[in-house]
């Protein structure tokens, strides 16, 4: 197999490239089974990683009703041994009748069952459920798999880059180069925004909002999916910036084309953010926060490429003024 990119002055036949490309599928292929049975061999740090979202929001809605559930059932576990207490007093007190003495243990016995309705501990759910045989099984593969994908990524990008270098010169390879490197790193701050900035408010609302209605449990399966699609979703938007670049490298837009359409970008980013997962309020604001920024940087971005391609267009034009200006000189002289 080869793994060294062909030159731009490399020439290779149809079936030459099919075969190139059959190599860079199977490297990609096979570097991405390894990386899966390395994250499903240590799954527990990369569900721990994704349940941290859990406890925070649990304090405030899901977490509260347990906790004072469990507080409540120890009050009334001690009150019911008080009771009992109090009956044997009474029944060693000449004069009470033998039925205030029955009444006082059956509302001790009472009070014990009712004690033991409540959870004995509190608990804020620090991990989701799963329902049936083999969804623990299923969604750990599901969290591998995500993970792997994550990990391959930058190996990904370099066989794409790798495939398409023929068909680029100097001056777009100077291009492509920085963007390989570049899509991998704002994918992984885009997951990083997600993770840190999106998900506890996100969670907290969700998990939170008229709790004391519901028996609010977390399913794994929903649960990790919400993270990984709004993860990813904002990671791919992330590269925003890459691909107004690229347009503009090809002349399809101009920083003035996404200043005089922002009413058509406003409505392009609520479609993205309708189509991310989570409808509340809070979720919705916080996916389309980065949005809005990533497309004001997109616009400060090419009005710097624009200012430096006009720079540069100055300075090329004023030294072929001078070179024509020294050229008309020398045929101007004595013959």
């Amino acid at each position: 197999m080869k793994l060294r990119p062909i030159g731009h002055e490399d020439h290779l036949s149809i079936v030459d490239h099919l075969d190139e490309l059959r190599s860079r599928l199977i490297i990609t292929l096979a570097a991405l089974l390894v990386i899966f049975i390395v994250c499903f061999w240590q799954n527990h740090p990369l569900l721990n990683l994704l349940n941290n979202a859990l406890p925070a929001a649990a304090k405030s809605g899901l977490g509260n009703q347990p906790k004072l559930d469990a507080t409540l059932g120890q009050r009334v576990q001690q009150v019911s041994v008080d009771m009992a207490k109090f009956a044997g007093y009474l029944a060693q007190v000449k004069g009470i009748p033998a039925g205030a003495v029955r009444e006082a243990r059956a509302m001790g016995r009472d009070l014990h069952a009712l004690s033991l309705a409540y959870p004995k501990h509190a608990s804020s759910q620090e991990k989701p459920i799963v329902v049936g045989v083999g969804e623990g099984f299923t969604t750990t593969m599901l969290v591998a798999a995500y993970f792997a994908v994550l990990f391959t990524l930058p190996l990904m990008l370099y066989q794409v880059y790798a495939f398409v270098l023929p068909a680029l010169n100097r001056t777009e390879r100077s291009v492509a180069t920085p963007t390989v490197i570049s899509a991998p790193l704002l994918f992984v701050a885009g997951a990083a925004f997600t993770y840190f900035a999106v998900l506890p408010p996100a969670v907290h609302f969700l998990q939170g909002f008229n709790s004391s209605k519901f028996q609010v449990l977390i399913g794994a399966g929903s649960y990790y999916r919400f993270e990984i699609i709004l993860m990813m979703g904002i990671g791919l938007a992330f590269q925003v910036p890459l691909l107004a670049l690229g347009l503009q490298r090809v002349g399809a837009i101009s920083a003035s084309t996404l200043t005089l359409n922002w009413r058509y970008i406003s409505v392009l980013i609520a479609v993205i953010v309708a189509a991310l997962p989570g409808v509340d309020p809070v979720t919705m604001t916080m996916e389309t926060l980065p949005l809005v920024f990533l497309y004001l940087l997109s616009i400060a971005l090419l009005k710097w490429v624009e200012f430096r391609q006009h720079r540069r267009a100055r300075a090329e034009a004023s030294i072929d003024a001078a070179a024509g200006t020294a050229s008309a000189g020398d045929s101007a002289g004595p013959s």
